[in-house]
């Protein structure tokens, strides 16, 4: 039997808990508050998809290893989903608006279009658009 799990939450750290939130909060996410206190907060991303941002001094607790630095190196890429063309560049440019960086130049594969964009804290993050069939 495969593995499969219900949920997923990615960890990671930020500089400024506030700063980050109120940037994902402008790209009209929202937060879990149960999970969500001075070190932490639970960003909802879909369904069973949460990022844990976690502060920098308080994410040293969870390794042994030294922090990315996500402005010169990448640790991972994260791919979220759109509903339309249209909804990813709303998505990039109000990232982009609120303090993100560029990332990479949109792509258009025909099928499949995304763009992207760094958070406050350096993570790279895209936005990907699937007409229905290829997803």
């Amino acid at each position: 039997m495969a593995l499969t799990s219900e949920h997923i939450f990615v960890n990671l750290p930020v500089k400024d808990l506030q700063v980050s939130m109120q940037f994902f909060r402008n790209l009209g996410f929202e937060f879990n508050p149960q999970f969500t206190d001075d070190n932490a907060a639970c960003l909802i991303i879909g369904q069973n998809i949460f990022a844990m941002l976690l502060v920098e001094q308080y994410f040293k607790t969870f390794t042994k290893k030294e922090l990315t630095d996500t402005h010169n190196t990448t640790e991972v890429i994260l791919a979220i989903s759109a509903a339309s063309r249209e909804q990813v560049d709303e998505i990039v440019n109000k990232a982009l608006e609120g303090g993100g960086k560029p990332f990479n130049d949109p792509v258009d594969h025909g099928f499949m279009y995304n763009g992207s964009f760094q958070d406050p804290d350096g993570h790279l993050w895209e936005v990907v658009y699937m007409e229905a069939g290829e997803q």
